[in-house]
């Protein structure tokens, strides 16, 4: 095994050092186009610096049929919902993407911190303009598919879905606060009274998630299944969401509540998906650095999930059991597959960065794996979503002079108000969704679900498990492209 693993890394490694065996790559301009990107899907009124100029208001009146504000957040993809697990989630990765690698970002960090901003102003709305109440997602999704309208058309209901103590939902308050509690740190130096709010509303929804416990999937059914259901359930949640708390607060009742409901919550599971649903490994990579920077030893055992986990991604380890395309791209399943792409190169960079500040390394039983063999695999899944790949196109959005034209998505689909300021109703939009031609409007910095497990895609917009964008896969890729920046600009 250890034979083959060698000949795994060597030529990852070999690849590392030796850029020039390949067209370089314009890390910093991805990164830039990656965050870019979220201002394609801001719901509200935009602000004076909207760079993504084809885009206009939409959602002013959300909210108003339950009498709160919840103007702003995210659409989350193609479609003009705003569902608040995977707009949590995707603010949490961006904070995270943040606190990791901000220093990498140089011109883009305030860039980043606008759109860590502009979710968690949305986040925080939907936590306390209600005693004992989370909003949790603005319109009636099975309303919204039925057409395909521009954002700033939508005529659809804006329905309001909430959680409360009667109709729990510990999955999505418990990420809810994971992602005030995460951005909380973001603005802790720049915006310190805007950081303690952020913080202190974390942990009263923090406390409604434990306090409540139950499903959303459970409380609301149909309008979030089978959308975003809650499939790993909620205790991953409520893990991650403490642990994200600890961080920020340092307060040891956090610490506390880990060590006491570890084992309960899935501390001592091995996990191998990280997701909008599925926090397990996220969590045990996080509360790794505990053990590994302060060696608390009630956090051992989260380094030693971690490393179970890395060693399922490597070729040639004892517990490897990922799988790789037969162009090298790790594949986890045919719908939107590159959100697992994202979320697993930012996990191998993040823990990298923990190892390598602590001069530790991964166990893989009688293997040994070092921080740059995480870094070598991480870079050979960025590059190939950035066009090294067998079909030599980029999956993000106008980066590379070769990428998918025809994006599932209704407001890059539709002309832009701009140019058709007249309303396009909910069936009249059906031609674009179906037309050949190209999106008009470009949706800059998006990264689409990705080819098949064989290196396949189909640039169609009909084909929305390939072709559709999604806020929580461009999330932890900011926090790679950040990493891989810097280190351009250090050779």
């Amino acid at each position: 095994m250890e034979a083959k693993l060698i000949l795994y890394v060597l030529p990852c490694l070999f690849f590392l050092l030796h850029p020039s065996m390949a067209n370089a790559i314009n890390y910093a301009d991805a990164l830039g186009k990656s965050i870019l990107f979220f201002e394609g899907q801001r719901s509200g009124k935009l602000p004076p610096g909207q760079r993504m100029t084809w885009r206009g208001n939409s959602g002013l009146s959300d909210g108003s049929t339950a009498n709160v504000d919840l103007v702003g957040g995210y659409y989350d993809a193609g479609d003009n919902v705003k569902f608040g697990l995977p707009m949590a989630f995707t603010t949490t990765m961006l904070a995270w993407s943040v606190l990791e690698f901000g220093r990498l970002m140089q011109g883009e960090l305030n860039n980043a911190k606008a759109a860590v901003r502009w979710g968690s102003d949305y986040l925080l709305k939907a936590a306390t303009a209600t005693p004992n109440t989370l909003y949790v997602q603005v319109a009636d999704p099975n309303q919204d598919h039925s057409c395909w309208e521009r954002p700033e058309d939508m005529d659809t209901p804006r329905n309001v879905y909430k959680i409360t103590s009667q109709n729990p939902g510990s999955d999505v308050a418990a990420e809810t606060a994971a992602a005030l509690a995460a951005a909380s740190l973001v603005f802790k130096r720049s915006d310190p009274a805007y950081s303690s709010k952020l913080l202190h509303a974390a942990m009263r929804v923090f406390d409604f998630a434990n306090r409540y416990r139950g499903s959303y999937s459970d409380s609301l059914s149909s309008v979030v299944c089978p959308f975003y259901c809650s499939y790993s359930g909620y205790h991953d949640e409520l893990l991650w969401g403490a642990s994200w708390l600890h961080r920020a607060s340092n307060n040891f009742t956090y610490m506390s509540y880990i060590q006491s409901n570890g084992a309960l919550l899935g501390a001592g599971d091995d996990d191998y998906s990280f997701s909008w649903d599925d926090k397990r490994v996220g969590t045990k990579i996080l509360l790794s650095k505990g053990f590994l920077k302060n060696k608390v030893q009630g956090l051992q055992l989260y380094k030693a999930h971690s490393d179970n986990y890395i060693c399922s991604l490597i070729p040639g380890t004892n517990s490897y059991q990922a799988q790789y395309t037969p162009g090298g791209l790790f594949y986890k399943e045919s719908g939107s597959n590159l959100q697992y792409v994202t979320a697993t190169s930012f996990l191998l960079l993040t823990y990298a960065k923990y190892l390598r500040s602590t001069g530790a390394t991964v166990s893989c039983g009688s293997s040994v794996l070092t921080p740059s063999q995480l870094i070598s695999l991480a870079k050979k899944q960025v590059d190939y979503i950035l066009g090294q790949n067998p079909a030599g196109m980029s999956y993000m959005v106008g980066f590379g002079s070769h990428y998918p034209l025809r994006v599932h998505h209704r407001g890059s689909s539709l002309p832009s108000f701009h140019s058709h300021p007249g309303h396009i109703s909910c069936n009249d939009g059906f031609q674009y969704l179906h037309s050949n031609s190209p999106n008009p409007n470009l949706l800059v910095g998006a990264v689409l679900g990705g080819p098949d497990n064989k290196d396949s895609f189909s640039d169609n917009r009909d084909n929305y498990q390939q072709a559709e964008p999604a806020t929580y896969i461009n999330a932890p890729f900011v926090g790679a492209l950040a990493f891989f920046a810097g280190a351009r600009r250090a050779t």
